[in-house]
């Protein structure tokens, strides 16, 4: 019987590590990209856009996981996710308030409708067109949902950057105790920490490349992101030889 292969990668510290890695750079490079080159939350948006068009119709020719190809498709994902919120409360003046609610909707909407097509919302499940489809509609509106919720805690209730991260960083040791000692669903504790990665992720950006007087550190969206790309190169080049190690072991007949 023919195996259908996964399209996204397992649940493991690797995985984690990445994903806030990948948000902090979606954080740091919009802004390097709007505000640092000044070509405009609109430019940018558009010009992003477009690359998360191509590199996503790359991930659907795949059909399958591939490291490199898949954590592109998060970075460029987590920049544009990023943008959506910057031009709702920036150019067209929404509260940060209003979008977190609203993303909010939308992706319990999202979640729904999956649900009720695919009957899972499960990780190792996303096997077909149809289900990635739906996963990366769900992964783009987290993007956009943490960028709103994160600069809503830090800056219009004046948390500051550090006391954020550290909100969100609580609440995912809370959900990961919960799910190894109250043994809380595993798709729910996936997903609710997924999404809050990315204000945490987004918060870190902030404190590591918002200058001083602002509460952050001073680091500058260059430095930042390029020391989170260089992360996540690296950690990118050893799931990609990892990955790549485990599909060539020869299978097993009686398996």
């Amino acid at each position: 019987m023919k195996k259908i292969l996964n399209r996204v990668p397992e649940i493991t510290i690797p995985f984690w590590i990445i994903k806030v890695l990948a948000t902090t750079v979606g954080e740091t490079a919009a802004d390097f990209l709007s505000v640092t080159l000044n070509f405009g939350l609109s430019v940018t948006s558009y010009v992003m856009s477009g690359v998360l068009l191509i590199v996503l119709l790359n991930q659907f020719r795949l059909k399958r996981y591939v490291p490199v190809s898949y954590w592109i498709v998060v970075i460029v994902m987590s920049i544009t996710g990023t943008l959506i919120t910057d031009r709702l409360v920036d150019d067209l003046g929404v509260s940060l308030m209003t979008t977190t609610i609203f993303f909010s909707v939308v992706l319990l909407v999202v979640f729904i409708f999956w649900y009720v097509n695919e009957k899972t919302l499960a990780m190792h499940s996303i096997n077909t067109a149809k289900r990635e489809l739906f996963y990366w509609v769900a992964i783009l509106f987290t993007f956009a949902l943490g960028t709103a919720t994160g600069d809503l805690l830090a800056e219009a209730l004046k948390l500051g950057y550090t006391q954020s991260a550290l909100v969100f960083g609580s609440l995912i040791a809370v959900i990961t105790l919960s799910y190894y000692y109250l043994r809380i669903n595993a798709v729910l504790a996936f997903w609710l920490a997924y999404i809050l990665t990315r204000p945490l992720g987004a918060s870190v950006g902030d404190l590591l490349s918002q200058p001083t007087t602002s509460g952050g550190l001073g680091w500058g969206t260059v430095n930042t992101s390029m020391l989170f790309l260089s992360l996540i190169t690296s950690l990118i080049i050893y799931l990609s030889f990892k990955h790549k190690k485990r599909v060539s072991l020869p299978i097993d007949p009686q398996n």
